[in-house]
């Protein structure tokens, strides 16, 4: 468990800064000044104004999920430092409390627990995998713990987890399958041949890129789930049917690089057309030796790893403050590559619980301050391309507590991702399957 400790000032911590805590310092004075109060009382005023707000953050620090889980962390460690720096959330700093759930769904739920009665944070936040999701989800709803995931399953907006759960800053599969299953079908092929985790992500690209598919004529012909800790694919190859026109992989955990270029050995130069979600190769150099077969096959990705030729200011500025270069590598090292095609989520996310907490008035993990939260939440209709978003404009549905965006198609050419399609934030929008606004708070 980690804390970030105010006001020490700390490079890789969400400690505000000794500017800002002077400049706070100073307001506060001159306030007593005016109020006719003694110089004495400032010390406590500022205590009390600067209590900081808790959040917990939920990581995959050790198990399948440990790289994702790193990045995460760095991404989030990296917002807090610059939303403290501004003077926090409505003038309070934000206290960063890490604890590691295993990528373990049973541990997730514990996690959630220990954030609620040793920790006594004000809001949770920061899970990835689905299944630690559903572990961990059923928990802070009874315990009314705000919970912000940073996932990418359906199972927020399809309504099974619960009113204090929310998906605010990254897209589910449900809309990005349905938003690229129109060019799949159009540019690669309409006979499919799907790889998938054999857990609730994969299910999801399962049940909801299937019925994508169908609606553009096409068919998924084969279906292999795979557990997520695989370390050798070779026995799954054969089983894909000679007809196969697109093989849509998105495999997760420790055997990733291994799947592809066993896939690469597999097949040699008689392939299908390959789609895949970058998944597969996230934290993976894409010049990394045995990847050469994935010369022109396509990704999905829900950010553009390399920076393009387009980039954007906001995108400049968020991977300079994160510490990422324009090929998506530590600055540090280039060899350290990040997770950048989701990452973002967290950042994204805690400048909306900035947002939220101050719409709200927020102020303490009372069960009407928790409502007041929700609520403001639930109000919010979406967010501009920009620093605090820079992974492009969103919507937002109050009533499936989930966000939708844009999605990108990049094509592997030299070893880098080139973006050749960018979706349209309709493309990928569906009608509410719930509203977690009717239930009980």
């Amino acid at each position: 468990m980690t804390r970030s400790k105010t006001p020490k000032p700390d490079k890789r911590n969400g400690s505000i800064s000794r500017r800002a805590a002077l400049k706070g310092l100073g307001a506060v004075a001159g306030g007593t000044a005016a109020l006719g109060l003694a110089p004495g009382f400032v010390r406590y005023i500022q205590v009390s104004a600067a209590e900081p707000i808790k959040i917990g953050f939920q990581a995959h620090r050790t198990g399948i999920g440990a790289a994702y889980g790193r990045w995460y962390e760095r991404t989030t460690n990296a917002a807090v430092k610059l939303i403290n720096e501004a003077g926090g959330i409505a003038g309070r700093p934000i206290e960063l409390i890490t604890e590691d759930d295993g990528t373990d769904p049973k541990r997730g739920a514990e996690v959630v627990e220990k954030f609620a009665s040793q920790h006594q944070v004000d809001i949770t936040f920061g899970t990835l995998f689905s299944h630690v999701v559903m572990g961990s989800a059923p928990r802070a709803g009874e315990l009314k713990m705000p919970y912000y995931v940073v996932s990418e399953g359906h199972h927020v907006a399809s309504g099974a987890l619960n009113r204090y759960t929310f998906q605010p800053g990254i897209t589910d599969v449900k809309a990005q399958v349905s938003s690229m299953a129109p060019w799949v079908a159009k540019n690669l092929g309409k006979k499919v041949t799907m790889i998938f985790p054999d857990y609730a992500f994969g299910y999801d690209h399962r049940d909801y890129f299937s019925a994508a598919i169908e609606k553009q004529g096409g068919e998924v012909v084969k279906l292999l789930p795979i557990p997520a800790t695989e370390t050798s694919y070779t026995k799954y190859f054969p089983q894909i049917p000679s007809d196969t026109e697109v093989l849509y992989h998105v495999m997760v955990g420790p055997g990733v690089l291994t799947f592809v270029k066993e896939m690469g050995e597999f097949y040699g130069s008689n392939r299908p057309q390959i789609f895949g979600f970058i998944d597969s190769l996230e934290a993976v150099d894409m010049a990394s030796p045995g990847l050469e077969f994935l010369d022109g096959t396509y990704f999905w990705e829900a950010y553009p790893r390399y920076a393009q030729a387009n980039q954007s200011g906001a995108d400049k500025f968020y991977r300079a403050a994160v510490g990422v270069d324009a090929n998506g590598a530590s600055l540090e090292d280039a060899k350290d590559v990040s997770t950048y095609s989701h990452m973002f989520g967290c950042w994204e996310t805690l400048y909306i619980i900035k947002e939220a907490v101050e719409a709200s008035g927020y102020q303490s993990a009372t069960d009407a301050d928790k409502k007041k939260l929700i609520e403001a939440t639930e109000a919010m209709s979406g967010w501009k391309e920009g620093n605090e978003h820079p992974q492009g404009d969103k919507t937002f549905s109050g009533q499936l507590h989930q966000c939708f965006g844009h999605q990108f198609i990049s094509k592997v050419a030299g070893g880098k991702l080139e973006v050749v399609h960018r979706t349209e934030i309709a493309d990928g929008t569906y009608e509410p399957e719930t509203d977690y606004t009717k239930m009980a708070l």
